[in-house]
């Protein structure tokens, strides 16, 4: 029998079936997509005077199909040779051979991020099954709160009951929260007297650690009312030591991991480069009091559900084949709270069922901005060599000569005792390592650290690799975390990662200009995809939903006749792509209604946050706006969680995001009535229009919760009535933009651009209202859609430009 030594550590493998009918797909699809461009290029080149249709809303439509036809032929890359991973952390050597981990975890804002659930996070990851000593709990706290100090020593404080318990019972789920909230069914040894009685009093004590963070946030918050500023305050770094031991017996007084609280030195008029700017500071402090050659980023709500993780991400770094390159370990992202229903796809399937084990296949995932186990060597972009000039060395690193001496690999590790002690030297080193000016004249925010996707990018750019191990249906997700339930959350957090994505898709790191002469072509084309989804879908969906909608309350065709065997081609393009998501939902064991909410929510997101998003990335490409961050909120509400639970949207959200949804839906309404109408009682032709019927009334289907929140529902999630009727209050609307424009004008002596934005939207208001009143309720139907679409969108655009730029 073979020694566990010599066993693989992993398993690597694929599906060939799966395989196979994904490449006979895309093959068939491609073909399909052939013929359409044919039939398109074809109508160009007729006369004139025999083209039925326009040759504007041709173009429009045609531009849609090649761009949609592009993202999909890009996204061919996931399914190619996608393959998974099985790891073995049993077979691993014994501790003592296992290496050093920092664990960095970023918040910046209590009021969104609750300091209980950064907490238990925290606590989560210090209860690792992993050698105690060879773990480093970094903290980042960007806006410098004095709760979220406190809440860390208490922490600390109830870490010294909690970890003995988790490591004597052997307890799965170490996240206290979740662990206390559950039942019986959860416990082992429920009916052993010594566990129950040792249960009991580390629940006490979780509640009065509870009530002791509480009693602090109270008095942090009077204290500090009127004095601190999240945007504008010094550095801190401080070593969370040992509290009081009493109550403890001997056997209980267990080696603790290092707990580090890290919040880098903030000025207003500095730009500080958001998440990516916390985590190169962290980056920099553990170097000089830790120094772990790998380490564990967590977002502030995800907890380590699975204490084996940095055992089971060890399993591919222990590799031999795999090691010299690989950079990081990503592990998937999954919420506690996801309802069955699931209305907003927040679990986002399609990213971490499809998408990454396609990209594993490659040359590894994308960098997710959490769960990943990475090499410090990777993230620092190269070990120093000797013959390096020290002057060339601070260029890139800035001025730290200690920051500096922990990049060589013959580095000698910082001297931390049994107690988490740090020298003062250490600890002052560590403060000017995170103050503002030490990124000054550097390469730290420009060719150094950039969080999450760009990163990944990069790294692999260079010659590195990455894994992706998910769980299987028969174990414990890696990671748990908080998602998004309700609709503006969901949107404001997708405009976020759309501007982000867009950002690189037009930087110089283009994944399909900077990719291919560094990494595959399919590898190129997989980043690509994502850099480019919010863009390229946002621009096809938006004429989709209006331009064939429009023709048809004018009878202008825009698809072939019923007869035609080009008809034929667009109707299987139509059916390939649906059934061909719908297998994907299906054999990752998801029901067809999440099939349903899935097509919804991608509709819903391109006409709203895709859009600003990528108009934001846009507007900032030509120095238009600066760089802005919006924070996930992660505080629950109990009406939208019910809301959540019973599978209805909540449009209590943001106009910007209302108003487009509302127009779409209105704007397909009338032109289903009005083309129905006009083809049953004024001669129009059936077989012309078929086409854009159906693909109204798929856009009105697919969206009838929409219709729902206009007309049906009566709680307080639903559609406000002057959103829906328009009865909108254009003339306070007016009345703001003229206040904010003449505002501006005194204040600045030169026109800004949003100056601009806001006139144009206001005379665009103004022309809605002066339709409105000329033709009143005679008003035909076609200029009452195009009016809407003026009134709300254009309106909508300009709003979200001057909102966000002041």
């Amino acid at each position: 029998m073979a020694s566990s030594s010599s066993l693989p550590l992993h398993l690597c493998h694929g599906n060939k079936l799966t395989t196979f009918f994904n490449r006979s797909h895309a093959i068939l699809h491609s073909i399909a997509i052939a013929f359409l461009i044919h039939y398109r290029v074809s109508l160009f080149f007729q006369d004139h005077k025999t083209r039925t249709t326009p040759i504007v809303p041709l173009v429009f439509v045609f531009a849609s199909e090649l761009l949609l036809s592009f993202i999909w032929f890009l996204g061919r890359a996931y399914i190619w040779s996608p393959v998974y991973r099985t790891v073995f952390p049993e077979r691993l050597p014994n501790d003592e051979e296992l290496p050093a981990i920092d664990v960095f975890i970023c918040t910046t804002d209590p009021n969104k991020e609750p300091t209980i659930g950064v907490m238990n996070t925290l606590l989560s990851a210090m209860a690792l099954d992993y050698p105690p000593d060879k773990l480093r709990v970094y903290l980042s706290d960007d806006g410098g709160y004095a709760i979220t100090l406190h809440a860390m020593r208490e922490a600390r404080r109830f870490a010294r009951f909690w970890l003995p318990f988790c490591r004597r019972f052997d307890i799965e789920t170490r996240c206290p929260e979740v662990y206390f909230s559950r039942t019986e069914d959860y416990r082992p040894n429920s009916k052993n007297s010594d566990f129950i009685d040792e249960m009991q009093k580390t629940k006490e004590q979780y509640e009065l650690f509870k009530e002791r963070v509480r009693r602090g946030g109270e008095e942090c918050k009077f204290k500090d009312k009127g004095v601190h500023s999240a945007s504008n305050h010094p550095s801190c770094i401080e070593v969370i030591q040992e509290y009081s031991k009493e109550g403890l017996v001997e056997d209980q007084i267990i080696e603790m991991p290092l707990l580090v609280y890290v919040s880098r030195e903030k000025i207003t008029c500095h730009f500080h480069h958001f998440k990516a700017g916390a985590v190169n500071a962290l980056l920099r402090v553990s170097a000089v009091l830790s120094n772990s050659p790998y380490i564990l980023m967590l977002d502030c709500d995800m907890y380590c559900n699975d204490p084996t993780s940095a055992r089971q991400a060890m399993c591919l770094h222990f590799d031999p084949q795999m090691s010299p390159s690989l950079a990081f370990v990503q592990f998937p992202q999954a919420f506690h709270d996801i309802s069955q229903n699931d209305i907003y796809d927040s679990e986002v399937r399609s990213a971490y069922t499809i998408a990454w084990p396609g990209l594993d296949g490659l040359k590894g995932p994308v960098l997710s901005g959490t769960n990943f186990y990475i090499k410090r060597e990777a993230l620092c972009c190269h070990s120093i060599k000797k013959d390096i000039e020290l002057r060339e060395l601070k260029d890139s690193f800035g001025p730290s000569n200690e920051f500096i001496e922990s990049l060589r690999r013959d580095y000698k590790k910082p001297n931390v005792n049994d107690d988490g002690e740090v020298s003062n030297m250490l600890l002052e080193e560590a403060k000017v390592l995170t103050s503002c000016s030490y990124e000054d004249h550097t390469k730290w925010g420009k060719e150094a650290i950039a969080e999450d996707y760009l990163t990944g990018f990069v790294m692999q750019c260079k010659g590195w690799t990455s894994a992706y191990v998910a769980p299987s249906s028969t174990t414990r997700p890696q990671f748990l975390g908080t998602s998004t339930t309700n609709l503006n959350d969901l949107l404001t957090q997708g405009i976020r990662w759309g501007s982000g994505l867009v950002d690189v898709a037009i930087s110089r790191h283009s994944p399909l200009l900077y990719g291919p002469p560094r990494t595959s072509f399919l590898h190129s084309m997989g980043y690509a995809e994502l850099s480019l989804f919010p863009l390229l879908y946002c621009i096809p969906l938006w004429c989709f939903a209006t331009i064939p909608s429009l023709c048809l309350l004018n009878g202008i065709p825009l698809y072939p006749e019923v007869s035609d065997p080009y008809f034929s081609v667009f109707l299987f393009i139509f059916l390939s792509a649906l059934s061909k998501h719908l297998h994907e939902v299906l054999i990752t064991g998801r029901p067809i209604r999440k099939w349903i909410n899935e097509q919804r929510i991608w509709m819903i997101k391109s006409v709203t946050c895709h859009t600003y998003g990528s108009l934001d990335a846009i507007l900032k490409k030509f120095r238009l706006r600066e760089a802005s961050f919006l924070t996930t909120n992660k505080v629950a509400d109990d009406e939208q969680i019910k809301l959540y639970r019973e599978g209805k949207f909540d449009f209590r959200a943001s106009a910007i995001f209302v108003e487009p949804l509302v127009t779409v839906m209105l704007v397909n309404l009338a032109s289903v009535a009005g083309g129905v109408f006009r083809m049953m009682f004024m001669g129009g032709d059936w077989k012309k229009m078929l086409g854009q019927v159906l693909l109204s009334v798929y856009i009105i289907v697919m969206n009838y919760v929409v219709i729902e929140g206009m007309v049906m529902r009566k709680d307080k999630g639903r559609i406000p009535l002057h959103v829906s009727v328009g009865e909108d209050n254009t003339k306070d609307m007016e009345h703001e933009f003229c206040e904010r424009v003449q505002s501006r004008e005194r204040s600045s002596d030169t026109t800004p651009p949003t100056t601009v934005a806001v006139a144009t939207a206001s005379s665009f208001i103004r022309l809605a209202k002066a339709i409105n009143v000329r033709f009143g309720p005679k008003m035909p139907l076609k200029t009452m859609a195009i009016t809407t679409i003026v009134a709300n969108f254009r309106s909508t655009i300009f709003i979200y430009q001057e909102r966000t730029a002041s």
